[in-house]
């Protein structure tokens, strides 16, 4: 493992870099919850505050590199001396004198470039504020060097878009002629007069704006409010005649063209020792900017300073809310990062960043469950009415909406599919119940299960095999009754539906249809006969734990619709046949609508009904998918043939096929010590160390996905995919093969750290790719599944129907070096921290809790025992002004 890109400077998860600049694919999110934004070393990127506003060009990883638009700020000493204080020009000769460094934290970055030659340094300070203002800032710090008086004119320069990202090829010079400059002493505005949509143009009320100040909270002296006019006609932001020839603004007439905030500050003589300090507010908003107060919050460096300090610690305080202490201080540091993935895909979701360069904005289904998921650990009673609210995006079919847009109020509006597919992923109903479980077990809040929400209803009916073509957007995005009013059933009734349809919604194998993908988003070519053992297995877990949570409840009787009770039906599992008629009698109750009567159904008897369906889908699996080969077989293509094992000289594996059966319990022991082995023969990567999601299939599998058609080791064909990966791990804690689950989540973070190959700065990216490079950075769901293994399964904290557990899993190698490690989370409102003491450094398994103190009061505890469990009536008992300790001795 070799850190060649980067040293971490601190315990806030800081960091240095003197190569950053080498790289032009890195990047930096900054944001806060109106304004997102993406950065580089040399301060490309983009920002925005959604997909029909961004105030620069959308950027994707390759413009990162190749384009020209970029923040950026200039010096004109004379005309033989220009010099870009952000490192981008046309003179390379000049940028490769630059002496570079890089400091970066918790959403922020500070560039240092000093040329000795000129006898400039600078130092770019760049970030979002915490709190509600949609701006960013820019902190330019110059600093003479020398030992001469150095005069010169500094020149900020943002080139500006300020229009939605479809236009950047669609009718991209039409747009421009939208656009409307106001320039002020502050600096310059622009308001688009439209939003430009051929289907419907729409007025436009965003303002974008570019604000700047000299350290005495002077004003630019000269504005240039388009392209041409800072640029001339070579167009090149690399080397603008306007700065080249310290030429004023020329232009008459700015309406209708490509604009540009640049701003001319007044000439300035610097002693040599001396600083000057200006500072650039760039932003959004809808509506006209108080620019009186932008002007009163951010024109000092004291005032940007005191701004500053508050976003380091909001960032912080995020950072540390779940906090390991370990043996390896980079592990802590890089760990912090992951811990704010989550939070990160909550703001931008899956299309706002440079990796990310697909989609109109919001999150997929599966997305919005897991950030939840990790969401929860943090402060779960938050994210309550989200997780009811969420729900609503259910259809009657059992399937559900596809993206998920956040409203002006916080609530969701459900869309079908971002593209107007009839497309439907058969895992989707497995992840709502493992999120509301863990927000069960934290709380102990079963009370949720019996909230009311809404089904949504669009055109698609029955899974999308059929179309309701009496159905128009003005009927509404939720079901109805017969008698026209919206349906709302329980959140168990919800839960319920997406589970008993899958259930009986079987191919010819009898095991659960592959539809139009699972997880794996790339197994998109077998919606007709494809079938997912895989997540079979999940969904056997998943009727089994729901089979547990209706007895949790205490309820005698259990209020469902009536077209439920044709889900519950007992018929002949083993018949496939009978299954299907099942469903097709179900959908035909409620494709247009549902009587809106109920029916009350025993608690035991449906607990029971549950179980025997969950157990005769494991069953079947283990009976009839466990492979000569040493492990299983997880699906079934379009020609209904079986995907893995031995055919030939040739082996077919994948990594999922073997997770989700080890995680529903399953696999046996016996069985899980084989997969491993196969694990390791046929998955590990020989020169990461890390596991593919798949082995070489040796050509494309068109009977399949589109998975295959990508390269070997990219993305979803045999990739190390940082989410199954995890849930890898997750799965083998749970069966307690702990030795080995620490093993392969330590993987990840080792590749990740070794940035001679992974060429990231710290974070837990989707995948890394056959050169062990990390892609796809922050807006990954395995961020979460990381987080809540760390916590829950490696250092055993968790809740269990509301009360705290401590069951550690950790392993001998956590504590080499040291006899301690601990984490620190918040656990019901009260700040707690919890010590492991091994001083003989046991493996798991052979050691035992043998001593428990509590703020060191020495608590009674039965000898021997794996876990301990502190009541929610204890817990809530300590104080919430102060952190308590746990010790938990090992012995």
């Amino acid at each position: 493992m070799e850190n060649t890109l980067y040293n971490f400077i601190d315990n806030a998860g800081s960091f240095s870099s003197l190569q950053a600049d080498k790289l032009k694919s890195l990047y930096l999110p900054l944001c806060n919850e109106k304004l997102m934004s993406s950065i580089s070393a040399d301060l490309h990127g983009d920002i925005k505050t959604g997909q029909n506003s961004f105030l620069m060009p959308p950027a994707s990883r390759v413009d990162l590199a190749q384009s020209k638009y970029s923040r950026n700020f200039w010096v004109h000493i004379d005309k033989n001396n220009v010099w870009s204080a952000a490192g981008v020009s046309r003179n390379l000769k000049q940028i490769r004198a630059d002496k570079f460094r890089l400091q970066a934290g918790m959403l922020w970055q500070k560039v240092e470039r000093k040329n000795t030659a000129l006898g400039l340094k600078s130092e770019i300070l760049s970030f979002i504020p915490s709190g509600e203002q949609a701006v960013e800032l820019m902190q330019v710090k110059l600093t003479n060097i020398s030992r001469k008086k150095i005069v010169f004119t500094a020149y900020a320069a943002i080139p500006l878009y300020c229009r939605g990202a479809n236009s950047l090829r669609d009718h991209r010079h039409v747009t421009s002629l939208l656009t409307r400059v106001n320039i002020k002493p502050d600096g310059i505005l622009v308001k688009p007069t439209l939003l430009f949509d051929e289907a419907g143009h729409q007025p436009n009320y965003a303002n974008y704006f570019v604000l700047g100040w000299d350290q005495a909270g002077s004003g630019a002296q000269y504005f240039y409010p388009s392209l041409e006019d800072f640029c001339g006609d070579s167009g090149d932001l690399e080397s603008p005649q306007a700065v080249l020839e310290n030429r004023l603004p020329q232009q008459k007439y700015i309406q209708g063209k490509e604009p540009m905030a640049a701003l001319r500050f007044h000439r300035l003589n610097l002693n040599p020792g001396k600083s000057v300090t200006y500072i650039i507010v760039i932003g959004i908003h809808q509506g006209q900017p108080d620019l009186a107060a932008l002007r009163n919050k951010f024109r000092t460096p004291l005032k940007v300073l005191n701004v500053f300090e508050e976003t380091k610690a909001y960032w912080l305080k995020l950072s540390r809310s779940i906090g390991p202490e370990t043996n390896d201080k980079n592990f802590d540091n890089w760990f912090r990062w992951v811990n704010i993935q989550p939070n990160l895909r909550r703001i931008f979701g899956c299309s706002f960043l440079p990796d990310f360069d697909y989609g109109k904005g919001g999150r997929g289904w599966r997305d919005l469950w897991q950030d939840c998921l990790g969401l929860i650990l943090n402060d779960p009673l938050a994210v309550r009415a989200d997780l009811v609210n969420n729900f609503c995006g259910v259809k009657i079919d059992g399937s559900n909406a596809t993206i998920i847009c956040k409203e002006g109020s916080g609530s969701s509006r459900f869309i079908a599919d971002r593209n107007n597919l009839s497309r439907v992923w058969m895992d989707h109903g497995v992840w709502p119940l493992l999120t509301l479980n863990a927000y069960i077990n934290e709380t102990g809040d079963l009370g949720i299960l019996f909230e009311k929400a809404a089904y949504f209803r669009n055109h698609e009916i029955n899974r999308t095999r059929g179309i309701d073509k009496s159905w128009s957007k003005d009927c509404g995005s939720q079901l109805k009754t017969a008698a026209g009013k919206v349906y709302q059933g329980s959140i168990l009734e919800h839960l319920l539906v997406q589970n008993l349809v899958q259930f009986l919604n079987v191919g010819s194998h009898n095991h659960l249809r592959l539809e139009g993908a699972d997880w794996n988003d790339g197994l998109d070519m077998a919606a007709l006969n494809g079938e997912s053992v895989a997540f079979s297995a999940m969904y056997a877990y998943n009727l089994e734990q729901l089979s547990l949570l209706i007895l949790k409840t205490g309820k005698k009787n259990i209020l469902l619709a009536r077209e439920i009770d044709i889900l519950l039906s007992e018929t002949n599992y083993r018949s496939i046949t009978a299954k299907q008629k099942l469903l097709e009698r179900y959908f035909a109750k409620t494709c247009i609508c549902i009587s809106g009567k109920y029916i009350s159904v025993n608690a035991q008897v449906l607990a029971d009904n549950l179980k025997a369906k969950s157990l005769s889908i494991k069953e079947h699996i283990r009976k009839d998918e466990w492979l000569k080969e040493g492990f299983f077989n997880g699906y079934y293509d379009n020609r209904k043939k079986r995907l893995e094992g031995k055919f030939g000289r040739l082996t077919k594996m994948t990594l999922t096929s073997q997770v989700f059966p080890i995680f529903a319990g399953i696999a046996t022991r016996e069985q899980t010590d084989k997969i491993l082995r196969s694990v390791y023969k046929h998955l590990s990567d020989k020169t990461t160390g890390g596991l593919r999601l798949n082995t070489d299939f040796g050509k494309e599998q068109h009977d399949l996905g589109r998975a295959f058609s990508f390269a070997y080791g990219e993305k979803e064909n045999g990739a190390i995919f940082s989410h199954m990966v995890v849930m890898f791990a997750c799965a083998l804690y749970k069966q307690s093969f702990a030795e080995s689950a620490w093993k392969i989540m330590h993987s990840l973070y080792q590749m990740a750290l070794d940035t001679s190959k992974s060429k990231i700065y710290p974070c837990l990216p989707e995948y890394f790719n056959r050169d062990g490079r990390g892609m796809y950075s922050y807006l990954t769901g395995s961020a979460s599944w990381f987080v809540l293994t760390l916590l829950n399964e490696a250092f055993g904290l968790k809740g269990e129907n509301g009360d705290l557990v401590i069951e550690p899993k950790l392993s001998a190698e956590q504590f080499s070096d040291v006899s301690k490690i601990s984490i620190q989370r918040v656990f019901a409102g009260r700040q707690i921290r919890v010590n492991f003491f091994n001083p003989r450094r046991l493996k798991f398994g052979k050691y035992k809790i043998i001593r428990v103190l509590l703020d060191q009061q020495r608590l009674p505890v039965v000898s021997d025992k794996a876990k301990v469990v502190f009541t929610r009536e204890l817990i809530l008992a300590l104080s919430a002004s102060q952190l308590h300790t746990f010790d938990i001795h090992l012995g």
